[in-house]
């Protein structure tokens, strides 16, 4: 069995992952599922030096302070930078990266650099006008695909702004990553903003699997990502 770590995208708390955390337990594996300083439960942390670096500090201090090793990363949307720059700094701890409708960075590659150019648009021009210059606000959850009121009525109290810094801040890689296999999930049934990414994970020769479902999969098909991350974790124990 596997160790999961769980890392959620913009706005959300590690929370967002229970309905898939349960079955994975159910099938025996370790989750962790922690939620990154600023947001949700810890957005009293929340100020304008909250960046990437301090996302990637929350996931590493993880590994290293519960010794966690044979680490299956999942991350969903943003956190795919947060995914790279973790395995990068700590390769011989992860072995198996998974990107879910997530950013696939390049050293030197800031997230806002990854976004459609009209999404980049949207989201720098949100955070200067809504959000003080520093803050995404929390978008509609029928863009990303969300339409059941009680999925809504789940999300919304407990999503808060997230920090426009890390969308700005670069990766900065060794390149140690590249000895963590990897694999990409798409979901395909909303506005497709990282159907780019797919591609990008397709020609570096990672294999893509599609969930026929929105932005937020955790939430609105967490039963067929449960089965998908136990068999991507199963296939690569075998």
């Amino acid at each position: 069995m596997s160790t999961f770590v769980l890392v959620h995208g913009a706005w959300h708390g590690g929370w967002c992952w229970d309905r898939v955390a349960a079955p994975l337990r159910e099938a025996g594996h370790v989750v962790h599922a922690p939620t990154l300083t600023g947001l949700s439960e810890r957005a009293h942390l929340l100020s304008p030096l909250v960046g990437l670096d301090t996302h990637v500090e929350d996931v590493v201090r993880l590994i290293d302070t519960l010794g966690l090793t044979d680490v299956v990363l999942v991350g969903h949307s943003y956190a795919g930078q947060v995914v790279t720059a973790v395995a990068d700094r700590r390769p011989d701890a992860v072995a198996q990266r998974i990107y879910l409708d997530a950013f696939v960075g390049a050293d030197g590659e800031a997230a806002r650099d990854l976004l459609p150019e009209t999404v980049e648009h949207h989201w720098a021009e949100s955070a200067a006008e809504q959000g003080f210059g520093w803050l995404v606000p929390v978008r509609k959850l029928s863009v990303l695909g969300v339409t059941e009121q009680a999925d809504v009525d789940w999300l919304l109290p407990k999503l808060t702004p997230h920090p426009w810094k890390t969308y700005t801040d670069a990766l900065r890689l060794t390149g140690a990553v590249e000895r963590v296999p990897a694999a990409f999930v798409e979901c395909v049934s909303w506005m497709r903003v990282f159907a780019g990414q797919a591609d990008r994970a397709r020609e570096r020769g990672w294999p893509v699997h599609e969930l026929e479902t929105g932005h937020e999969a955790m939430v609105t098909a967490a039963p067929e990502l449960a089965g998908l991350l136990d068999r991507l974790a199963t296939e690569r124990g075998a």
